[in-house]
């Protein structure tokens, strides 16, 4: 294995870790849920890092999940200037 393959692995092993403690913790009633906009942010970056190989899709990839994620923040951070 190359030691991007590695890294790859690595990170994908330390994202099902992280998954499986979310999953397995109890869950206060007071959390916040994730916003579609968020999960979906979410899942362009974790695509991005799956698809490292090819530069240009890659980067793509983790560019739009970071945009989707600043926007996500942007709409929250409005709604709560509005509640206020």
């Amino acid at each position: 294995m190359e030691t991007t393959q590695i890294y790859i692995f690595i990170s994908l092993v330390v994202l099902a870790i992280i998954a499986l403690v979310f999953f397995l913790l109890p869950r206060n009633k007071g959390s916040k849920r994730l916003t579609p906009l968020a999960g979906l942010a979410f899942g362009f970056i974790i695509a991005g890092s799956m698809f490292s190989e090819s530069w240009y899709l890659g980067y793509g990839l983790i560019g739009t999940g970071v945009i989707l994620a600043i926007a996500d923040i942007i709409i929250k951070l409005r709604e709560g200037k509005r509640k206020k």
